[in-house]
């Protein structure tokens, strides 16, 4: 275990000048993350399905920021933003997400939190790469560690009968493997981008909560969390930490308190699996192949005499 830091909200620097894309920005430790970069003083992209929504998120906000419509289970909708946003991005803070649904699946065919989860921001990461100068903030879950490894014969659960828990899972440990890929692949191509992961610790946001109305287990699961959560300012600290802090790259940022559940923000461990690089060559190819979306970024040329 890293050691636990005294980082808090006044702890982010002046965002003066700096662009922030912030998908799933409307509520929750997204929500919570914006409010704070747009205090200080960032122009925040507030990324969100539900334009309305998103509206009446950015009115609660203090500083300068931007309603932009993005779905992340719609790989249409995520070129589509890609190309409108024709700006340098400093932070690209991949933060929406969809938790334990029912088997749902995205305009594409993909499995919904496989999709959303991680393919959708691996297409977003990847096309918005040529203009991010900063960092790339992915954020996982303690629930990676469900994930023993990658059914690649069935990462869309079309064969195996659905479970949405080790779906949730699969789709976290990707997150993981993603960030540490890129971060990778950043370094070879001598890219100053740096790739960062984070997760929230217990939250009460409502993540979850939408599709398992009438799921008694998930609603027993979440009441028990909600006991012990911290709220949704708290619960964005390690990923304000994940977006701001002077990490190196492939840094996992959470809770530095009891299981990582609660606590200031510390740079934490991950699951043996998430740490097996050829694996994340595995994903990143598999994902290339699914989103038709590939690594933009070459080395640059030596300098000539």
């Amino acid at each position: 275990m890293f050691p636990v830091t005294t980082f808090t909200a006044s702890s982010v620097p002046p965002m003066t000048g700096r662009t922030i894309v912030v998908t799933g920005s409307n509520s929750g430790i997204g929500r919570a993350a914006a409010r704070v970069l747009a205090a200080r003083g960032a122009r925040v992209v507030l990324a969100v399905r539900d334009v309305d929504k998103g509206r009446e998120a950015a009115a609660t906000m203090t500083g300068e920021t931007e309603v932009r419509r993005l779905d992340l289970a719609d790989l249409a909708s995520i070129r589509a933003f890609a190309s409108d946003l024709d700006e340098p991005v400093d932070v690209l803070v991949n933060n929406a997400g969809v938790m334990v649904p029912p088997l749902v699946r995205t305009a594409d065919g993909f499995e919904l939190q496989f999709g959303t989860n991680h393919l959708g921001h691996f297409a977003l990461t990847n096309l918005l790469l040529p203009r991010l100068t900063g960092r790339v903030v992915t954020v996982s879950s303690n629930g990676h560690r469900v994930a023993r490894s990658l059914d690649f014969d069935d990462l869309n659960w079309e064969r195996k009968p659905y479970q949405a828990l080790p779906a949730y899972g699969q789709s976290k440990l990707a997150n993981l493997l993603f960030t540490a890929e890129l971060q990778r692949r950043l370094a070879d191509v001598g890219s100053p981008v740096i790739a960062t992961a984070a997760h929230p610790g217990i939250a009460s946001t409502n993540l979850g909560r939408a599709h398992n109305e009438r799921r008694r287990w998930l609603r027993l699961l979440v009441s028990l969390s909600d006991r012990f959560a911290q709220s949704d300012e708290d619960g964005a600290l390690p990923t304000l930490y994940a977006a701001v802090a002077d990490i190196p790259g492939n840094s996992y940022a959470g809770p530095g308190g009891f299981q990582e559940g609660r606590g200031a923000p510390a740079l934490v461990g991950r699951s043996a699996t998430a740490q097996d690089g050829e694996l994340a060559r595995r994903l990143w190819a598999v994902s290339e192949e699914l989103t038709g979306v590939t690594f933009p970024l070459r080395a640059a040329a030596p300098a000539s005499d």
